[in-house]
Parts: C-alpha cells; sequence; structure tokens
C-alpha cells in the first residue's frame, strides 16, 4: 500500500509541475508574430528607398563627372544639323579642318559632300541639339549656351 500511494503522490507532483510550467510553444515564424508585418513592410520601404536614392545620387553624381570633364579635345564636332524628313537628317561634321555634309537615315549614315572651303559657321548657330531636346532642356533651366 505504501508502494501506491508513493506512485500516487510521485503522480500527483509530475501533474503539478507539469501544470506549472508552461507548454512549449511551437517556433514561431515571423509571420506569425504580432506586429512583425508592418516591421517588415516598413523594412522593404526603407530599403526601396534606399535603392531609388542610390540610383538617383548616382546618376547626379554621373552627370556632375560628365559636365567636368574638358570638351576642347574632341576632334569630331558637329558643326549644325537640319531635319529633311520624319527620320531622316543632314548633318554638318568637322573633322580636324575638314568639313563633310552627312546624310543620315535609320538604316545608313552617308558622306554626301567634303566641302573644299569650311564654311564659316556663327557660334550662335553651332548648336546641333534638335529643338525637342533644346526646349526640355531650356524648361528644366539649363542653358546650352552656357556650356559653351
Amino acid at each position: 500500500m505504501r508502494a501506491v500511494m508513493a506512485s500516487a503522490a510521485l503522480l500527483a507532483s509530475e501533474v503539478a509541475i507539469a501544470a506549472a510550467t508552461p507548454a512549449a510553444s511551437p517556433v514561431a515564424t515571423p509571420a506569425a508574430a504580432p506586429g512583425s508585418l508592418g516591421g517588415q513592410l516598413a523594412q522593404m520601404v526603407f530599403g526601396l528607398l534606399l535603392v531609388v536614392g542610390l540610383i538617383f545620387f548616382l546618376a547626379w553624381l554621373l552627370r556632375r563627372m560628365q559636365g567636368a570633364a574638358p570638351k576642347g579635345g574632341q576632334v569630331i564636332e558637329v558643326i549644325g544639323s537640319r531635319a529633311i524628313g520624319p527620320r531622316d537628317r543632314l548633318l554638318l561634321v568637322q573633322v580636324g579642318k575638314e568639313q563633310i555634309l552627312i546624310g543620315h537615315s535609320p538604316g545608313s549614315i552617308e558622306a554626301l559632300h567634303v566641302l573644299a572651303e569650311p564654311v564659316d559657321v556663327p557660334a550662335s548657330a553651332r548648336q546641333a541639339t534638335p529643338e525637342f531636346a533644346q526646349r526640355l532642356m531650356e524648361l528644366m533651366g539649363k542653358d546650352q549656351k552656357d556650356k559653351q
């Protein structure tokens, strides 16, 4: 009888200990934890903003580095440009001391004429920027005349 009482007491103590300790919870996944969805979303948005900011910073830096490059060392210079169709252009190009009239179309570029005497072009007319790009630069506050 003593053995039965001892076993009952041992069983009762084990039940009491098991009731007193919290049950082991299953491993919680990060998505199951409360509030972690908002944290993950904030982390993702912050990372996205960081990457976009880095892209804009590198674009700004590249633009500054290109603007600082000396432009006087170019051998080939486009003196003038004229659109003769929706996709066709005439270009007056100076290579060294020689000027060449070039026809440019989507499928080809051809030298049309090499000028015996170079055409004297005023500095204001030397701009070969297309009209749309020129207007866009003016709207953005970057006047092309300041760069020359």
